[in-house]
């Protein structure tokens, strides 16, 4: 079964052709600066396309990822009809979905009633949606949904301390996001280690420019750092992360702001960013810095390390016990530095680090010593072929491949 899996945000489009029973890559590639001036990327094993393509919307976007495909010279199917289906992320599905599905009208219909929930995100990938419902009317689409795995948290944990009411009319509760990479991994990171993953307790540490830490118990989510949009949990590359929101007041009343401003500041211009007195929001920029005794950058990196590891032991505690401990994605994946000042919080929980084997580049591996009481790992976060599974299954389950 051959599977187009797109990533569509407000200018892009990402996409990757994966064949399903092999899960390798046949093809990917992304459509940038839609509607502006177009940037068309595309790569397979044979050939490597970077060039500007007039794309007005994410319908010609979509035309030409979909012309390429079927390119004589380029291409790797001769028609459309080689697409068996096609596997959408879909960012908020608010309590209404807890799993992938069918992408119907209805199904549009609901997500369309959660564009409060995800602003910047839902409308965007519907676009996406419907570009390709246009080109390829007759091809079943799927809709995998990055908050669907969080849905198995208790009360206890997504309810916050406000009236009641408030959760009741307007479902204002917290969500827990990234939960497509939440689940590969600590599946991944369960099968990389010969265990059950209904039987061991992770903590997944999604760590890039968003950032987000997930508990999760015998294979369900317990806890994700994220709240009702991701702006809560971790300091991130400019999102502030948890913060009182008295301050927030105060802030707004000093310098005569109103609440947009406030909550451009909060995504935009917080984070490391922020605090490194607007620096560098890339972490990597940071380290070089650091390395030169720039104080404000050393000290984003510490603040960063410190709140990571601080949600990695409270997890610990809300699980009864950690087995598996994960990092992934960008920084988490690529910063030893940041993993090694992060465990160090946790040697109460009887880690101890190889420190070789934490400077180590693969695909899965083990960082902590053979000793240590938990295990530390590095798994390389693929978000893709997660919606490619989940696609699969719910294509064969209405008759498909």
């Amino acid at each position: 079964m051959k599977i187009l899996v797109i990533n569509s945000g407000s200018s892009s489009l990402k996409f990757q052709v994966i064949d399903s029973e092999s899960e390798k890559v046949l093809a990917k590639g992304l459509c940038e600066r839609i509607g502006i001036d177009g940037i068309f990327t595309y790569r397979t094993d044979q050939v490597s396309v970077k060039e500007p393509v007039a794309m007005k919307d994410h319908t010609q976007a979509v035309h030409t990822l979909l012309d390429t495909l079927v390119d004589d010279k380029k291409g790797i199917i001769e028609s459309f009809q080689e697409i068996d289906v096609i596997g959408h992320r879909l960012v908020h599905g608010g309590e209404k979905f807890t799993g992938s599905v069918v992408v119907t009208d209805e199904v549009i219909q609901a997500m369309t009633e959660c564009n409060d929930l995800a602003p910047l995100h839902n409308p965007a990938n519907l676009i996406g949606v419907d570009a390709c419902r246009k080109l390829m009317p007759h091809t079943l689409m799927v809709g995998v949904f990055d908050t669907a795995f969080n849905q198995t948290m208790e009360p206890k944990a997504y309810l916050y301390g406000l009236p009641y009411r408030y959760y009741e009319k307007y479902k204002i509760r917290r969500y827990g996001f990234h939960g497509i990479s939440h689940k590969y991994v600590s599946q991944r990171a369960a099968e990389f280690m010969g265990q059950d993953p209904r039987q061991v307790k992770t903590i997944v540490c999604h760590l890039g420019n968003g950032a987000s830490i997930s508990a999760v118990k015998y294979g369900k989510v317990i806890d994700n750092s994220m709240g009702f949009t991701p702006l809560e949990g971790l300091v991130m590359g400019t999102r502030c992360g948890d913060v009182d929101p008295g301050a927030l007041e105060f802030l707004a009343k000093k310098e005569g702001l109103d609440f947009p401003q406030v909550m451009a500041i909060l995504n935009q211009e917080s984070g490391v960013l922020g605090i490194s007195k607007n620096y560098s929001s890339d972490f990597r920029e940071l380290k070089d810095a650091q390395i030169k005794y720039n104080e404000k950058a050393a000290l984003a990196r510490e603040i960063f390390a410190y709140k990571v590891a601080k949600y990695v032991g409270s997890y610990a505690a809300a699980m009864n016990g950690v087995d598996n401990i994960v990092f992934t994605a960008g920084v988490g994946e690529n910063d030893s530095d940041i993993r090694e000042e992060i465990c160090s919080y946790l040697e109460f929980l009887g880690i101890t680090l190889d420190e070789i084997k934490n400077r180590e580049q693969a695909e899965a591996v083990r960082i902590s010593e053979g000793t240590s009481k938990v295990n530390v790992l590095v798994i390389r976060t693929n978000e893709e072929l997660e919606i490619a599974r989940e696609t699969a299954e719910v294509a064969r389950q209405n008759g498909v491949g």
